[in-house]
């Protein structure tokens, strides 16, 4: 079982985005086969891993945790046909779980990353709840060292300009509850995709998100 992210599967990654067409795939679909070989064999190391500090991800099927390379370009302007990435989501939207854990592959532009991504409103509004009445306990989580030291906090991109209804404006909670995500990333490198030590120190990353994750999926359990 793979503990590490192989040179060749970066490579197909990077041959494919020079050669994003149907004939190039066709004609390197061994390449593709066991690049997506080497992802899932690597995200079941990982799921054993994570596995260890939170046994709900053992119930993970790495086959299912990836995502498809193949695009939906029904509704996009860009008719590539191919994603240039490799995707595993682990544990979100799995029963009354919301949150969970996120491994993107794509050479230069790998990261790690963990919470929930814009959740349905009524989910959203929920989260928004706890974190206005539970705010001591949130921002807690938040200033742990080992979660300082891999995050530079939850990320903003996807935020209101105002406080929104059914919160007070004068929320000391306010601009968490302007977010429309709650997630954080940690960016990786290639040379840390293929160390065979990945896959225990990825886990030890997503074990620091895990209490942001627990918080976050409180409401619903």
């Amino acid at each position: 079982m793979s503990t590490a992210i192989k040179n060749s599967t970066l490579m197909f990654l990077k041959d494919l985005s020079k050669n994003n067409n149907r004939d190039w795939f066709t004609e390197n679909k061994e390449q593709y086969i066991s690049a997506n070989n080497n992802v899932k064999d690597f995200v079941e190391v990982l799921i054993d891993e994570i596995g260890k500090f939170d046994e709900e991800i053992l119930k993970t099927d790495a086959k299912k945790a990836l995502f498809r390379i193949y695009r939906d370009v029904r509704f996009s302007k860009d008719k590539s046909p191919y994603k240039t990435n490799f995707g595993a989501g682990l544990g979100m939207g799995k029963g009354n779980r919301i949150s969970g854990y996120y491994l993107h592959i794509e050479p230069g532009k790998s990261f790690l990353a963990g919470g929930v991504y814009l959740p349905e409103p009524s989910v959203l509004k929920e989260i928004r709840k706890e974190i206005s009445m539970n705010s001591k306990e949130f921002l807690n989580i938040l200033d742990q060292d080992e979660f300082r030291n891999n995050f530079r906090g939850l990320s903003v991109k996807n935020k209101l300009q105002r406080v929104p209804n059914g919160f007070e404006k004068d929320d000391p909670m306010a601009e968490f509850l302007k977010l429309k995500s709650f997630i954080v990333v940690h960016p990786v490198s290639n040379e840390a995709l293929m160390r065979e030590t990945a896959a225990k120190n990825f886990a030890q990353i997503f074990k620091s998100i895990k209490p942001l994750n627990d918080f976050l999926s409180a409401p619903f359990l």
